[in-house]
């Protein structure tokens, strides 16, 4: 089990570097813009807060983190295993005059490398279906929340209606991989890409996870037909 791991860990490094280039334009082309919709939501759910020190977990090139700084915080750090990725969003962030708020580095989801409860939000968007041990994340992400901060995360799902439930899949399974291989040149990672969706606990599996991680109170809210999750919980 340990080697599997560890094999899908270095796997979405490896793959998130080297889509780095292209990953922003499959990102926004892909999802038709949806996807910055959906990164609207968590900051207003996060918002009545007010939260004034956040961590965004897998940040990639930042697009949560720079949507977040939105709102009135004094900091927020991004951490991502793949540094191709943070490259790309250090000159999104410095282009954008977000420097003095917003930093990202190196940093892995299962060994976060801050003290407990230093943050006041903790967010990831569209990473926790690529952690190599989802429960070591989550506790690590629950480990450096202050008590009474938030966790926000979000994630693709699956809609269970028809006919949304098949136009996803034929999308899903037909359309997103032959487009995304064509513009990333690479062979594999939009065919993981609705795998790791497809095998991913959501919805109340994913909340008991939350549960059994030390969140309380986690609670969903299901965007554009159920193709993404939004989920919510404390501390």
């Amino acid at each position: 089990m340990t080697n599997t791991t560890k094999g899908k860990k270095d796997m979405v490094q490896n793959m998130f570097n080297d889509i780095a280039p292209r990953y922003d334009l499959l990102n926004h082309l892909l999802s038709a813009d949806i996807d910055k919709i959906w990164r609207r939501k968590v900051r207003r759910s996060l918002a009545p807060a007010n939260p004034k020190q956040i961590l965004d977990v897998a940040s990639g090139t930042g697009d949560l983190a720079i949507e977040l700084a939105k709102m009135p915080v004094e900091r927020i750090v991004g951490i991502d295993i793949a540094n191709e990725m943070l490259e790309i969003g250090r000159v999104k962030v410095k282009r954008k005059g977000l420097d003095p708020v917003i930093e990202l580095q190196t940093g892995d989801s299962e060994a976060i490398n801050f003290p407990d409860e230093e943050f006041d939000a903790v967010t990831v968007a569209f990473g926790v279906r690529n952690f190599e041990n989802l429960d070591a994340g989550l506790k690590e992400m629950q480990r450096v929340l202050k008590k009474g901060g938030q966790v926000a995360v979000l994630e693709f799902s699956k809609p269970a209606g028809f006919p949304m439930r098949n136009l996803y899949y034929f999308y899903f399974k037909r359309v997103l991989p032959l487009i995304g291989r064509m513009v990333s040149k690479h062979d594999s990672a939009y065919t993981y890409l609705p795998a790791s969706v497809v095998a991913f606990p959501e919805g109340t599996h994913f909340m008991q996870r939350m549960k059994a991680a030390g969140f309380s109170n986690p609670r969903q809210k299901r965007l554009t037909f159920g193709i993404a999750t939004l989920y919510l919980a404390e501390k």
